[in-house]
């Protein structure tokens, strides 16, 4: 079995990642904050955007693996849940929390699509499982 799909988007998750870390790193030095966000608001969102990431992201690239691995899902449709993954990413972590707290159009549309990456590719796992208990 060789992974080629979910290997390269798992890469570029990571550097959004790290962006998201400088990003929190450049605002406690700024600002001075060792630990929390020391009632700044803006490092507080930016905490927040890094830590959504890390909360979601793992479960995506698992759930995204596990199909590459597992099913024989064509590789425009892995390459398209991955593609949305990483856009809901941008999206939530750039362009939605670290902007403004509260709603927004990259927060809602970060939070959507990386719900349905995560419940579209638990579905087809759900399926193929059933599919080969069945068998």
């Amino acid at each position: 079995m060789s992974l080629t799909i979910v290997p390269l988007h798992a890469g570029l998750l990571a550097l959004i990642f790290l962006g998201l870390s400088l990003r929190v790193v450049y605002l406690r030095r700024t600002l001075r904050v060792g630990l929390g966000s020391g009632g700044h608001e803006t490092l507080d969102r930016a905490v927040r955007a890094h830590a959504n990431f890390a909360e979601y992201v793992p479960l995506a690239l698992l759930l995204l693996l596990c199909l590459e691995a597992g099913t024989a899902l064509p590789a425009w449709a892995l390459n398209g849940l991955s593609l949305v993954l990483i856009v809901a990413r941008v999206l939530h972590g750039f362009f939605g929390l670290n902007r403004q707290s509260g709603i927004s159009f990259g927060r809602f549309w970060g939070t959507a699509l990386t719900w349905v990456v995560i419940g579209v590719s638990a579905l087809l796992l759900l399926a193929t499982g059933i599919g080969r208990w069945l068998v």
